[in-house]
């Protein structure tokens, strides 16, 4: 399966689709669904269901399967996704195999959470579950294990298509795109506040949480920076920036509850959060209600006018 494949694919936003609990805790499906068809509607072409922000540490396995399964049902055909894989070995082999009967195209490994981490473990962890579920790998680094050097080795591998990098080092990230030398897609992993940065330094696309709020507005941003338009680019993001910097207060510890009670003022219930994840106060409610109401204002002009002309149905 990772033969030939189209690694330009990944060269936009990677949503990473918030997951939706009903009021006894179950996922979702018809909310889940239809949020998938609006991010679809809107131009979203990558998804990353069941990874951070939606809540993979909290998921069983039959979750993240059944969450790469409404993704690909409600997306189109063109529609990539990457399941996230972790944990234990034997659980990333069985997620990865199930994940692709279900239609993922390929799997992400989410950060180690292991103690006693090396380069040599690593890399073990990384062949034994690709050997096992033959499909494109995504890599996920958002601490010391991967190291860069492990990632450019990494890179020799034609099923390692691409790096989600989120260190938020800039010399370092752009030292080791230039020593790989275009061999795989280096991806801001660190959302809008941090993508601008990324890109100007050989990033081709990043992913994002806000995109379940304000998609066109994310979209728009990622254009005008692969058009080189760095002052649209900035305009935008500063649009973003007050999801970003809300959902990155106390150590990023509301980047989870912070977008499932915005949803709510899009009229979509996502249902709150597991723990452990952080539970809103009804006065921080208020202040999202206050910062979220120019940003949709903002995203429901921009969808308007896509559709007044044909660009967009949704």
């Amino acid at each position: 399966m990772t033969a030939g494949y189209d690694r330009s694919l990944l060269r936009t936003v990677h949503l990473v689709p918030l997951t939706a609990f009903d009021s006894e805790g179950r996922i979702d499906v018809d909310v889940q669904s239809a949020h998938i068809e609006s991010m679809y509607g809107s131009g979203m072409r990558v998804y990353l269901p069941a990874a951070g922000t939606s809540e993979f540490q909290s998921l069983s396995d039959d979750e993240v399967v059944e969450l790469v399964r409404i993704t690909r049902e409600a997306s189109g055909p063109d529609a990539q996704i990457f399941a996230p894989v972790g944990l234990q070995v034997g659980h990333a082999k069985e997620i990865g195999r199930r994940s692709i009967e279900a239609g993922a195209d390929g799997i992400m490994f989410m950060p180690f959470v292991h103690p006693y981490m090396s380069d040599a473990g690593a890399r073990d962890y990384y062949l034994e579950v690709i050997d096992a579920v033959e499909a494109p790998a995504l890599v996920y680094r958002k601490g010391p294990i991967p190291t860069d050097d492990l990632l450019l080795d990494l890179a020799d591998d034609p099923r390692v298509v691409g790096i989600k990098y989120a260190v938020n080092e800039m010399h370092g990230f752009r030292t080791t795109v230039l020593a790989d030398g275009g061999r795989i897609e280096w991806l801001c992993g660190s959302a809008e506040r941090f993508a601008p940065f990324y890109m100007l330094v050989g990033a081709s696309g990043y992913t994002t949480g806000a995109g379940n709020l304000a998609p066109h507005v994310t979209l728009a941003m990622h254009a005008a920076m692969t058009a080189g338009e760095y002052d649209e680019a900035l305009r935008l993001q500063q649009v973003l920036l007050p999801i970003e910097d809300y959902r990155a207060r106390a150590g990023d510890s509301y980047n989870v509850s912070m977008l499932k009670y915005a949803m709510t003022l899009v009229g979509a219930d996502f249902g709150p959060p597991r723990a452990p994840q952080r539970q809103l106060t009804d006065a921080e409610r208020a202040e999202i209600d206050d910062l979220m109401g120019p940003i949709l204002e903002i995203e429901a002009g921009m969808r308007s006018e896509l559709v007044s002309v044909g660009l967009t149905n949704s």
